[in-house]
């Protein structure tokens, strides 16, 4: 207290500079990290004189520290980044260019590290790209195509909840990207099992088809196939009477002697082998 009355109404006649929107902002944030709930949140910023409405108290919510077994905090959702930096962001730019700890940044502006980390990156970003399309306008070459996963929603969820202020988040992203990694490795392990399979299936077709092939030669040709390839002889004509080669040269001499015509080969005329047959008969037995 004052002890001395002047100094109180001189103290009193100070002009107060009102706060801009900017460090209200910081204010409130650094209010929410060390509340103790939400009803210690609206409690807080009532007495320091922050706004507290609705669309202050959603966005402040997520920065509230996650207690031990408090399961309704509500899920920070993602925002649209901002078209420039505000006034801190770009301080902390500035800060963080001009080598200053991190220490240093959160304390002059109010953010905090993760928050620091993710305003650096996406700053580091915007000038990559700004670079590669002066460089493409240079030199009128296309760019390299960004990375795989780039514009994966569940790759910038992770991604989201990696660089998060709360641990729980954190500690929760880290589990889900073990557990993709895992779920990846177990796919392409099915993968080349289900390969090696249809494989391996392949080999036993072509084994069990080489294996029939072997056993028809082995066992050879079959009699029926080869019987007609065998190639006709004079004697075929005389199969049919069912003549010897030396019964029919006999008929044939016996033909030319009783005046036959008859050729050397082939087949012998059916009359002439039955007049020879009628000659030829033995004398019928009389009859006792």
């Amino acid at each position: 207290m004052f002890t001395d009355w002047q100094q109180a109404l001189e103290a009193e006649g100070l002009p107060l500079n009102p706060t801009s929107t900017e460090q209200e902002a910081a204010a409130a944030r650094v209010t929410a990290r060390h509340a103790h709930g939400k009803e210690d949140l609206v409690h807080l910023l009532d007495a320091i004189g922050l706004p507290g409405d609705d669309t202050t108290l959603t966005t402040l919510f997520p920065l509230l520290p996650r207690c031990e077994g408090d399961t309704d905090m509500p899920q920070p959702q993602p925002t649209p980044a901002p078209k420039s930096p505000t006034t801190f962001e770009a301080m902390a730019l500035s800060m963080h260019y001009a080598d200053a700890s991190a220490a240093e940044i959160t304390a002059a502006t109010g953010l905090s590290e993760d928050e620091v980390t993710t305003l650096v990156n996406a700053q580091e970003a915007k000038t990559e790209a700004m670079l590669a399309a002066d460089e493409q306008d240079r030199t009128g070459t296309t760019p390299p195509p960004e990375t795989p996963g780039a514009d994966d929603p569940v790759e910038q969820l992770l991604a989201w909840a990696e660089a998060h202020p709360v641990a729980g988040i954190r500690n929760k992203a880290a589990r889900v990207r073990s557990d993709l990694s895992e779920l990846t490795a177990r796919r392409a392990a099915d993968t080349a099992q289900r390969d090696a399979e249809k494989r391996v299936a392949r080999l036993k077709a072509e084994l069990e088809r080489a294996q029939e092939q072997l056993r028809a030669v082995k066992a050879g040709p079959r009699p029926s196939s080869a019987a007609p390839a065998a190639a006709p002889t004079p004697i075929r004509a005389g199969l049919g009477s069912g003549r010897t080669p030396q019964e029919l040269a006999a008929i044939r001499d016996w033909a030319r002697a009783a005046g036959y015509q008859v050729a050397d080969k082939g087949m012998v005329p059916k009359a002439v082998l039955a007049a020879y047959d009628a000659a030829h008969q033995p004398p019928a037995r009389k009859a006792g």
